[in-house]
């Protein structure tokens, strides 16, 4: 890595055995994606826009693969991952301080989204969960998988999102009690509406910033941006269904009301042996948000041995107890939206803001340099 020695940064060549097949960052990007946010996302994009709002669902994911390409853009340059970059444009000692900002930022991201898990099941299945052991077994098996590298975690990513795929079937139970007379008039918000629904929505969509991460890990990259862009594509697509599914199975007031809209349409299925679906939903869930939590700490363990020069073993067990540390702080409803609230505003400055100034920035340090 050319650049990377200038830089002073001495990444060892990663061999063959640790890295992931191409496709795979299919996988990874809609596992990150698909979170607590799609339990959920139907009421929040619903305010600005109405059930106009699946217009936005749609135009927000679309805006994603503009990102996606400036992403591998500062990959390919810098012939590394972000941390590679942040040092190249602003030198070791800034690059590596800005470089320590994702450490703290995906620690936070890992405990809003289990975090939320953890209410739901509160909420639905079992007030009295002790979220304290809950948290620290679901944690210790992130660790146990993160230590298997970052093949295991990507498979993971692929299992979670291949083996609960047959939910996708019951929604098709809620069309028969949808009206898509509800989606009428389309078009009938002001463009500033539809602004703000998007921005409500790109909150919800965000995640697929961990590609900046894991581009070294990925054999021939090049090959890889197909399936990224699919990724986004794919997610994009649920996203706008469900959001359409949504808006014409509830009635604008009714919605208002649902906090998680997703889980109340999987209260119309019965089956003989169980009385409620939407208990299976949520079991699922719990295996759909591994990967989100297994990623998170693995991209801060990561950047804490390229900064500090910790063994990423060690890193990992650190992260893991900072995160189950905040988790005890979010004993309320209050708190954990103040989390999930703060993580989405980060998230958004990052993936909307800072990465287009990266590029930017890249671009003119390497004409500086080369003059």
């Amino acid at each position: 890595m050319i650049i990377g020695r200038q830089v002073g940064i001495m990444h060892k060549p990663i061999q063959d055995r640790f890295k992931i097949s191409p496709f795979l960052p299919l996988y990874v990007i809609m596992a990150m994606q698909i979170g607590i946010g799609v339990l959920g996302f139907q009421r929040v994009v619903a305010k600005d826009a109405g059930n106009d709002a699946w217009i936005s669902v749609l135009g927000a994911g679309l805006i994603i693969h503009v990102i996606v390409w400036v992403m591998y853009k500062i990959c390919e340059t810098v012939q590394g991952d972000v941390l590679t970059a942040n040092v190249y444009v602003f030198g070791k000692i800034a690059g590596n301080a800005l470089n320590s900002f994702f450490i703290f930022y995906y620690i936070l991201t890992c405990a809003g989204v289990l975090g939320g898990l953890i209410e739901i099941i509160k909420v639905w299945m079992f007030p009295e969960l002790n979220t304290f052991v809950f948290a620290s077994v679901y944690l210790l098996l992130a660790v146990y998988i993160i230590n298997g590298g970052l093949r295991t975690v990507a498979g993971m990513a692929f299992f979670s999102l291949v083996l609960p795929a047959y939910l996708l079937l019951v929604f098709g139970l809620a069309v028969k009690h949808a009206d898509f007379t509800n989606l009428l008039p389309v078009f009938d918000h002001t463009l500033i509406d539809m602004i703000k629904s998007g921005y409500r929505m790109s909150l919800t969509y965000l995640g697929y910033d961990v590609l900046l991460f894991i581009y070294p890990f990925i054999k021939e990259p090049q090959k890889s941006k197909k399936w990224a862009h699919l990724g986004v594509f794919f997610t994009t697509i649920l996203y706008t269904v469900l959001a359409i599914l949504t808006f014409a199975y509830f009635s604008g007031g009714l919605l208002e009301k649902s906090i998680w809209p997703t889980l109340e349409m999987w209260k119309i299925v019965q089956l003989p042996f169980i009385e409620r679906f939407e208990y299976i939903g949520i079991a699922n869930w719990a295996i759909i948000i591994i990967p989100n939590v297994a990623i998170s700490l693995w991209v801060a363990s990561r950047v804490t041995k390229q900064v500090f020069h910790l063994k990423q073993r060690k890193g990992v067990i650190v992260a893991a107890l900072l995160c189950l540390g905040i988790l005890m702080f979010l004993n309320s409803r209050e708190r954990i939206n103040m989390v999930l609230d703060l993580t989405a505003l980060l998230s958004f400055a990052v993936s909307y803001l800072f990465i287009p100034f990266l590029y930017l920035s890249v671009l003119i340090a390497k004409k500086v340099k080369k003059k």
